[in-house]
Parts: structure tokens; C-alpha cells; sequence
């Protein structure tokens, strides 16, 4: 699966009968993310691991896993991190701090401690142990976004699926479509297809596609017995996928699986409460804010909770939202910060800014911010007080230049770039998608 756009929109009709397996309505349009997320994409590109975002990618990223995990690596090592693997946060040592936390290892437990420590585990996990207080899924009944596991094929031909989508163009509409196909598959019995369509894009690759067609719904990613199921589930969905891709659809005759995930993709799962929640309208209307870190520009994306459907809207053409420090800043627990699609925000926010480009850009502001952080109260207070002010260091490559501002901005646009479930216990799911301890429950600061 590629990296969605970070890029500004302005939409346009998708190209009927196009085959280039990448978005054609996005329109041209300007990087509001850069520091770290451009640092990787630029190493993935000289390595042969990635395409360069553009209008002929709808500006996604196509890059290789393998390649991609190497990268991540001598990064790492270059900047001098003494990381841990094969080890999950299961606790805080003190509750209301998260200065020293509980990791689950083959050794036994590893007390790490920190003056600050940033919960980038997706799912809240240590802010959760702290007591910071979350909300799960949507307003209206709990439910969360469904799980996906995304798989890559390789043994694909493009001509033979280029005349049928010549043939049959309301068939397929840039990324997705078959509907057809679909209906005919499933009417023999040969494919029970759990969201509206078939799914997939080009890869870094020729004759590689990445399928994004699975869905499991109703699971909670903070609940162990769910995403046993959802592996389960995920992974006979992709077999029949596969089987229904090389029986039925043009050019995927000798088609298989290479890949799959490293385990089941978890959309949605604790939204943390920070000093502000970020909405739906935030995203919407483009809203800007004085403590901005970073910028979005990817739609609100909800996969139905309960079955086939997906909602999009768009953010405003050639525009971008804001997501501001205070995000980032849990309630009731002083010595944390949050990054990565477990910030505050709602239901509609999360399905925006959970994306990978705003998830590093959100890390690599968290990252800084813990860098230069005085006392809680005094930094709390700093970043109220006044607006947010960021240098630029280094250099991005020419690509990416011109995300250093925003379209009529005279800002920084993203996070500093120096270049160098479940419900909670006992309650019922029903009340899912309130928060899951104490603190307020107000939509901003």
C-alpha cells in the first residue's frame, strides 16, 4: 500500500479507463509535510525502494516494505538510537506518570524510564496505563473502523487488464472498481467480498500491485481475543481475493500472494484527550491554529463500522488543515506526549490525520517538542501564550522544496524539520465511543 498524498488537492474527474493503478483525481498540488517523512522518502528513492510523489502517482508513494524496513534501520543508527525490539508497553510503574514504563519481553519485564516519553503504540497504550483519558470509535454506538490486511501480488501483466478495462470503462475508476466481475464471483459462490469493491495500486515494482480489499468489522484492536479473530478472518479474505483475482480478472492469470502484512492493519483504536480534541470541521474547514506541528490534506476516509461503504470528503482545494501541539499534550498525565493516529481528536478527525505522513509529521513534532520541554506547567503555559515558531535547517531535496510553506503562509507547515478496542473494563460496548476513564469531556481547551 503506498503512502497517501500529503499533498494540497484540487480535484478533478478520475480519467475513465485509466490503468496506471494510481489516483487520478487529485490535480496539482504543493507538500504541506516535510522534515523526516522527506529525509525517508528521499533515502527509499535512491535505494530503489520507492516512486517520487507526483501527478502521474496522484502524489501517494509506492514503496517497498523490505527496502523501507533497511532504511528505517540506518537511520536509526545514524542518529544514534538505542532502540528494543521484540518488546510491547504494558504498563507505567507510577500511576499518573509515564516517566517509567512496563515492556514485555522474551527476557522478562524492562523498566525503561525517561524524563518525557511519547506514546507513538497507535493505540494509546501508555497513556492509557497512565490514566490519561480516550475515547473508542464513533459518537454514536462505540464502533470502530473495520481492520484490513493488505497483501502484494506479483505476477500481474498489465496489457490483458488494460484491454478489459478498455473494453468494459465504467468498470474501473483509477484504483478500484470490478464490480462486475464482483457480482459475477460472487453469484457462483466463488468470492464474498467484505466492502463494496476491489482495491489495489501499482507498487514500487513492475508486475506487483498492493491489494487493500479485506475488511473485518466489529473488532477492537485493544482486545487480544478480536485481533485473533480479525488475523484469522483477514487471512482467508486474501485467499479468496487472490483466487477470485487469478480466476476471474484479466492480467492476474499467473498472478500471487508475496506478501501479506506483518499483521492485520488496525485502523482505529484509542483517540487520547489533549488539551484540544480535533473534529470533523477542523478537517473540513481547514482550520488553522496559532501552536500548529503539522498539516494534513488527506479526506476524511471512514470505512463502514458495519459492512460495505465508504465515506469521503475532502478538505478544502488547495488548502490544508492544522493540528496543533496541544494534540499532543494528554490531560492528567505531565510527562507525556502523543504522536501518531492516537492524538486527540473524534471519530471524523482520526479517519484524516491516522494516515502515515501526518502520523511522522505528528512524530517528528513530538520528538522536538520532548527535546526542548521545561516543566509541564511551564510548557503547558509557553505554548498557550503564544503562537507557534519554527526554523527550518538543512536542506530537502529540490522534489520537496517547496513544502516549506504553505500556499499564502509565511509558517512552517509541519513539525520542525532539523534534518540531522475494546471499551475500557466492565463497560458495555454500547458506550464505546466515550472516554474510557475521568477527566472532561469538552472538545477543546
Amino acid at each position: 500500500m503506498p503512502w497517501m498524498s500529503f499533498h494540497t488537492r484540487r480535484p478533478q474527474p478520475p480519467r475513465l479507463g485509466d490503468v496506471s493503478l494510481f489516483p487520478t483525481d487529485h490535480g496539482e498540488g504543493e507538500p504541506v509535510v516535510a522534515g523526516k517523512h522527506i529525509e525517508v522518502i528521499d533515502r527509499l528513492v535512491r535505494a530503489g525502494g520507492a516512486v517520487l510523489p507526483s501527478p502521474e502517482t496522484g502524489y501517494t508513494v509506492p514503496f517497498d516494505p523490505e527496502v523501507f524496513k533497511q532504511v528505517a534501520l540506518d537511520l536509526l543508527d545514524a542518529a544514534g538510537v538505542r532502540y528494543l525490539l521484540h518488546a510491547f508497553a504494558s504498563g507505567v510503574r507510577t500511576p499518573g506518570r509515564a516517566g517509567e514504563v512496563v515492556f514485555e519481553t522474551k527476557s522478562g519485564p524492562v523498566v525503561v524510564s525517561a524524563r518525557v516519553t511519547v506514546d507513538c503504540t497507535g493505540d494509546g497504550d501508555i497513556a492509557a496505563a497512565a490514566g490519561a483519558p480516550y475515547e473508542i470509535g464513533r459518537e454514536s454506538d462505540g464502533l470502530v473502523q473495520p481492520m484490513t490486511l493488505m497483501f502484494r501480488v506479483v505476477g500481474f501483466d498489465p496489457e490483458p487488464f488494460a484491454r478489459y478495462v478498455a473494453e468494459h470503462p465504467d468498470q474501473w475508476r483509477s484504483v478500484h472498481g470490478l464490480w462486475d466481475l464482483v457480482e459475477e464471483a460472487t453469484a457462483a459462490g466463488d468470492l464474498d467480498l467484505p466492502r463494496e469493491d476491489i482495491l489495489f495500486f501499482r507498487s514500487a515494482h513492475p508486475g506487483e500491485v498492493a491489494v487493500n480489499s479485506t475488511r473485518v468489522t466489529q473488532v477492537f484492536g485493544t482486545d487480544v481475543f478480536d485481533l485473533t479473530r480479525a488475523e484469522a478472518v483477514s487471512h482467508r479474505q486474501m485467499a479468496r481475493i487472490a483466487a477470485f483475482l487469478q480466476d476471474y480478472v484479466p492480467g492476474f492469470a499467473d498472478s500471487y500472494v508475496v506478501q501479506s502484512g506483518v499483521q492485520v492493519g488496525v485502523r482505529e483504536t484509542r483517540r487520547v484527550l489533549g488539551d484540544h480534541v480535533l473534529t470533523g470541521e477542523d478537517i473540513l474547514g481547514a482550520r488553522k491554529f496559532d501552536d500548529v506541528i503539522a498539516r494534513g490534506t488527506y479526506p476524511v476516509d471512514i470505512h463502514n463500522p458495519e459492512g460495505k461503504g465508504t465515506v469521503l470528503r475532502s478538505v478544502p482545494p488547495g488548502d490544508a488543515y492544522d493540528v496543533p501541539l496541544r494534540c499532543l499534550l494528554p490531560r492528567h498525565v505531565d510527562d507525556l506526549l502523543t504522536a501518531g493516529r492516537c492524538i486527540s481528536g473524534t471519530h471524523e478527525a482520526h479517519s484524516s490525520y491516522r494516515v502515515t505522513p501526518t502520523a511522522m509529521a505528528t512524530g517528528q513534532a513530538a520528538g522536538s517538542a520532548r527535546r526542548s520541554r521545561r516543566p509541564r506547567a511551564g510548557f503547558r503555559a509557553r505554548w498557550r501564550s503564544r503562537p507557534c515558531r519554527r526554523s527550518w535547517s538543512g536542506r530537502a531535496p529540490t522534489w520537496a522544496r517547496s513544502a516549506r510553506t504553505s500556499p499564502g503562509r509565511s509558517r512552517p507547515p509541519t513539525a520542525p524539520a532539523d534534518h540531522s478496542g475494546r471499551p475500557g473494563p466492565g463497560r458495555p460496548y454500547g458506550t464505546a465511543g466515550r472516554r474510557a476513564t475521568g477527566g472532561p469531556d469538552s472538545r477543546s481547551s
